[in-house]
């Protein structure tokens, strides 16, 4: 497991509590269905490149690798998103996936 963003871990401590809640959430919509958890994070990971949110991409490179996807895979995802969301955006997604790829 990698190390969680130091302002996860204070919202955590904070409202312990709001933070289980969404854990046990997480959890529920995971298992709702039929995916398997390598395809789950590729859709998480999908999701994110096209919020364009720098922290959920982090977090959702950060769960892929943890799932056993290769750098490789992950970068694979980054360009199928390159003729939905464009060139600016993907490649804005990419860098922010490199700052964890290339911890």
């Amino acid at each position: 497991m990698r190390k969680l963003p130091e302002r996860f871990l204070e919202f955590t401590k904070a409202f312990p509590q709001i933070a289980a809640a969404y854990e046990n959430l997480a959890g529920e919509c995971h298992n709702a269905g039929s995916l398997n958890k390598r395809d789950r994070a590729l859709v998480r990971l999908g999701i994110a490149i096209g919020s364009g949110m720098e922290g959920s991409v982090h977090s959702q490179v950060r769960k892929a690798l943890d799932e056993g996807l290769q750098p490789d895979e992950i970068r694979h995802a980054f360009l199928l998103a390159l003729t939905a969301i464009g060139f600016p955006r993907m490649m804005a997604a990419m860098t922010w996936a490199d700052d964890i790829l290339k911890e």
